[in-house]
């Protein structure tokens, strides 16, 4: 089978990835292919229409209502009191029943429109599954006081215009601690908002200085979405949550994908191809810890560097984007990021939108973006199987492995159970183990003797030349005047003398 077949499902040309408008910016799944400029132009053309449509709803509302006051009020003066009030009855209620089936067949609104997600879904009972323990609101509170410092710092830098940022930036976050009803995408637009008139005010301040800019709106970024991570990510009013167990619930599902068969072309039998992997998995499950948008985006950047790191040593030459799509595939089967959906929404509402229309953090973002709307429609075709093995690896009733390595399995039956194939891969492991520990506690006793022959030996040989040269022991020599006590001719002592003055 030819290398282009193999990976009809699989390949992405490089333009899919662009606006769908032409601009030439990368786009985006959940702004319908757009990029953020032309999604922000679309939204608010769309936006307007819908207000306009409103306006005319509530006019002919208004009239309808008012005509159907005076038809009552007229038939009321030339009817019975009885009749009167039955006819009222009957004219109001029809005017409600007609105004609910107007409402119920009002256009489609901007928020459902553009992100289907974003509807405002029911408040959740209770909190306290969702209540951080103190420790983690110990470390959030450190982070936070943290940047907050680093953020004054920066700003003292620029003088006049840092305390007006920082007023802005302050009085924009009091702000948006009253739109908590907000809907995720309303709270997306009011932060994009801000960006872009900060950048606008920058840009005029600068001159143009696109450099500059961007590195004080790093900091701005930084600054305002640390503060605000704990009302925007995963927002109550958003289906995030729901959408981040069914992506786990679908990797889950597909543990049994081989590199084989996404045709990735990573060797980790080589130790350096090995490590590039692991580091991978680790950058990409580290993206969940970040608060910070442009953090996050570090994190897909990193992880997407060890990708085409661990492809250029495999093949010995640099990796080109039809083989980093699949290894990034394949990247995300293996770690199954927490909170996969929430991250990714929030990079897309809150990260300043000119990292993700150009440079490598915006290209490898799309990719990623790719990569999980590849995933949640993953099927036969793509993998190159039968429907029916498809459903057998799906259901469990069957594994690939068994199929390419049959001595690695079980023989009792021709089908076996994920579960029981990973026990019996556990059982193997710690038979491996067990040797180990026996060859380990054998090292362990032969030292041992060793030791204590050493010992015996050079006992031995102390013993040997001890005796070889045996210690002599001196008597103790005499006083120089012991023999001469009793001479005469030796002077008197000294006596001591004392004399008057």
């Amino acid at each position: 089978m030819s290398q282009r077949s193999e990976r009809r499902g699989i390949h992405v040309d490089q333009s899919e990835l662009l606006c769908k408008k032409g601009c030439g910016y990368y786009g985006n799944a959940a702004w319908q292919g757009l990029c953020s400029k032309c999604w922000r132009e679309e939204y608010q053309k769309a936006r307007q229409r819908q207000i306009q449509e409103d306006w005319a709803l509530a006019e002919k509302l208004q009239r309808e209502e008012e005509a159907a006051y005076v038809s009552s009020h007229s038939s009321s003066q030339t009817q019975p009191p009885q009749s009167q009030s039955q006819q009222s009855l009957a004219t109001f209620s029809k005017f409600e029943e007609k105004k609910t089936n107007e409402k119920t067949r009002k256009v489609t609104t901007v928020k459902k429109f553009f992100s289907p997600s974003s509807r405002t879904a029911p408040k959740k009972e209770s909190h306290e599954g969702k209540t951080p323990s103190p420790s983690i609101t110990r470390q959030s509170s450190i982070e936070t006081d943290r940047v907050s410092r680093d953020f004054v710092e920066f700003l003292k830098t620029l003088q006049k215009l840092g305390r007006d940022i920082h007023k802005q930036s302050r009085g924009f976050i009091e702000s948006m601690g009253n739109k908590n009803d907000l809907s995720a995408e309303e709270l997306s637009e009011c932060v994009q908002d801000f960006y872009q008139g900060m950048s606008d005010r920058l840009m005029n301040h600068f001159k143009g200085s696109s450099e500059k800019v961007d590195r004080v709106m790093d900091q701005v970024e930084k600054y305002i979405m640390t503060r605000l991570y704990k009302s925007v990510f995963c927002p109550e009013t958003s289906d995030d949550e729901k959408k981040d167990l069914a992506t786990q619930h679908r990797i889950r599902a597909l543990h049994w994908v081989t590199i084989q068969m996404l045709c990735v072309p990573v060797d980790e039998e080589i130790p350096e191809v090995s490590d590039s992997v692991v580091k991978a998995i680790t950058d990409i499950i580290e993206m969940d810890s970040k608060r910070v948008p442009r953090d996050k985006l570090a994190c897909i950047t990193s992880c997407s560097k060890h990708i085409f790191n661990a492809i250029r040593i495999t093949k010995n030459e640099p990796a080109s984007a039809d083989d980093f799509l699949p290894t990034l595939i394949y990247i995300v089967l293996k770690a199954n990021p927490p909170r996969l959906q929430s991250n990714i929404q929030y990079i897309t509402r809150f990260c300043n939108p000119s990292r993700l229309m150009t440079g490598e953090d915006g290209y490898y973002f799309t990719n990623l973006c790719c990569a999980v709307a590849f995933i949640e429609k993953l099927d036969a075709q793509s993998l190159n199987l039968s429907p029916e093995d498809f459903e057998h690896y799906m259901s469990g009733q069957a594994s690939p492995r068994q199929q390419d390595d049959p001595a690695a399995w079980p023989q009792s039956g021709s089908r076996v159970n994920p579960a029981l194939s990973q026990i019996h891969h556990n059982l193997k492991l710690l038979s491996n183990l067990e040797k180990r520990q026996q060859e380990v506690t054998e090292g362990a006793q032969n030292l041992q003797t060793e030791l204590s022959e050493w010992q015996d030996s050079v006992a031995r040989e102390v013993q040997e030349i001890l005796e070889r040269y045996p210690l002599e022991i001196k008597p103790r020599a005499s006083a120089i005047d012991a023999e001469n006590v009793e001479n005469d001719r030796l002077p008197p002592p000294l006596q001591p003398q004392v004399f008057a003055g």
